[in-house]
C-alpha cells in the first residue's frame, strides 16, 4: 500500500512503531469458531496473556521491541518495551475505543483499532485477524486458505491479504499447541512475532 500524496503519520509514532503496533493489535473482532478447514485448529480462548519479541519492517523502516499482550473478551492491553526493557508505548482498547499512550505521555486516542491504525500510520492496516492467527487459527466469518504440517497444525495461513507462516508451536500449561514463532507478510510491511510466554 501506497500513503496518498501529502499525507503523513500521526504525531505520536514513527512510521516503524505505528507499523507494530497496527500489526500486533489483533484484538477488536469477538471471538468465535474458526472457518471449517482440513487444518485441525486449536480451540480458540476467549481469555489470553503472551509475551515475546517482535520486529517489525515497513519499507526501510523497522523496529525490534518486548511485547506482553493481555486480552479478555473485547479488552487489550498491549506493552510495547525496547529490548533493554523501556516502555515504548501502552496501547489499550475495546470494541469501542482505543489508545495509545506513549513514554513521554502524549496519547493517541480513536474510535476503533481501524482508526487508530489510520490516524498512526496514515492508512489502514486490517487488524482484527491477530488474535485468531498468534492462536493457530483463521479468523473466524472470513475466507482462508491454509496448509498443515505433518501434525495438522497450521503452517502457512492467507487471510485478509497476509500470509503467515508458522515456524514453530510450544504446548501451553493447558495441553494445546500454540504458535511460538510466526513470520506474516503484507505488501511492504512484514512482522515477526517470537512468542517466550503463553498463559
Amino acid at each position: 500500500m501506497r500513503r496518498r500524496a501529502g499525507s503523513r503519520p500521526g504525531p505520536l509514532l514513527s512510521r516503524g512503531l505505528a507499523t507494530t503496533t497496527a500489526l500486533v493489535l489483533g484484538a477488536c473482532a469477538s471471538v468465535g469458531p474458526p472457518s471449517s478447514s482440513a487444518v485441525k485448529f486449536p480451540p480458540l480462548q476467549d481469555a489470553f496473556e503472551v509475551s515475546g519479541r517482535l520486529s517489525a519492517r515497513h519499507g526501510s523502516d523497522a523496529l525490534a521491541a518486548n511485547f506482553q499482550w493481555r486480552h479478555v473478551g473485547e479488552r487489550d492491553e498491549l506493552e510495547l518495551a525496547s529490548p533493554l526493557g523501556q516502555t515504548i508505548a501502552i496501547l489499550s482498547g475495546d470494541g469501542s475505543s482505543a489508545r495509545l499512550r506513549a513514554s513521554d505521555g502524549r496519547v493517541l486516542s480513536a474510535a476503533s483499532w481501524t482508526r487508530l491504525t489510520q490516524e498512526g500510520l496514515g492508512w489502514p492496516l486490517p487488524v482484527d485477524g491477530l488474535k485468531y492467527w498468534i492462536q493457530g487459527a483463521a479468523r473466524a466469518g472470513a475466507d482462508f486458505r491454509a496448509e498443515a504440517d505433518a501434525d495438522g497444525r497450521l503452517s502457512v495461513l492467507g487471510q485478509d491479504g497476509w500470509t503467515i507462516v508458522y515456524q514453530a508451536y510450544v504446548k501451553t500449561p493447558e495441553g494445546v499447541w500454540r504458535p511460538s514463532r510466526l513470520v506474516a507478510n503484507y505488501p511492504e510491511v512484514e512482522l515477526r512475532l517470537a512468542v517466550d510466554r503463553w498463559q
